[in-house]
C-alpha cells in the first residue's frame, strides 16, 4: 500500500513489486503521499476485529468441553472452503493443532498502535467502528488495565446487593 506521486511511485515500484506475494498483485498506489500508510492503518484495524472474532468464537468452542471439539481439526475444516477462511484461520489451525488448550501462553494481548490511530479516526471523522473499538478495549482489558475497575464493581455490587467478592 504506497502513497505519493507517480514520480515517487515509479521509483518504488520495482521493489514493491519484488516484495509483493507477485509483481502484479499483492501492492497498490493508493494515492497521493499518506494515502498509502492511512490503507495500511485501516487494514490493521480491521486485522483487529477479525483476530478478536475468531479467539472468541474459538474460546465459546472451547469451553463445551461436553460437545468433545478437536479444535485443530475444526479449524483446519474451516479453511477449506467456509466463509471465514484467512491467513488467520490458517495460523489458529496450526496453533491448535500443536496446543489446543494454550497452556504456554499469557493472557496478554499487547497493541502496536494502529487499533488506536483506526479508533480515533472514527472519532474524528465520527464513523462508526464498533467491532475495531471494542478489539482494542478487549486487548486494552487483557493488559490489566481494567482491573481498578473491575475492582470497583465487585465491591459496588458487594455493598449494594450483599453479593460475595473473591480475595485476591
Amino acid at each position: 500500500m504506497l502513497g505519493g506521486t507517480p514520480k515517487s511511485i515509479a521509483i518504488f515500484e520495482p521493489f514493491a513489486r519484488i516484495l509483493a506475494p507477485a509483481p502484479d498483485t499483492g501492492w497498490l498506489h493508493c494515492g497521493p503521499s499518506g494515502a498509502g500508510h492511512y490503507a495500511k492503518m485501516i487494514h490493521n484495524g480491521i486485522e483487529y476485529g477479525m483476530m478478536q472474532a475468531l479467539a472468541e468464537g474459538f474460546a465459546l468452542l472451547a469451553a463445551r468441553k461436553d460437545l468433545e471439539f478437536d479444535l485443530g481439526r475444526l479449524a483446519e475444516t474451516w479453511r477449506h472452503g467456509s466463509v471465514v477462511r484467512s491467513w488467520l484461520l490458517d495460523l489458529c489451525a496450526g496453533i491448535l493443532q500443536q496446543d489446543e488448550e494454550l497452556q504456554r501462553i499469557a493472557p496478554a494481548v499487547a497493541d502496536s498502535g494502529e487499533g488506536r490511530w483506526t479508533v480515533q479516526e472514527s472519532v474524528a471523522l465520527g464513523v462508526p467502528a464498533p467491532v475495531i473499538t471494542m478489539a482494542l478495549m478487549a486487548r486494552f482489558s487483557s493488559q490489566g488495565k481494567s482491573d481498578y475497575a473491575r475492582k470497583l464493581l465487585a465491591m459496588m455490587r458487594a455493598k449494594f446487593g450483599g453479593h460475595a467478592t473473591t480475595k485476591t
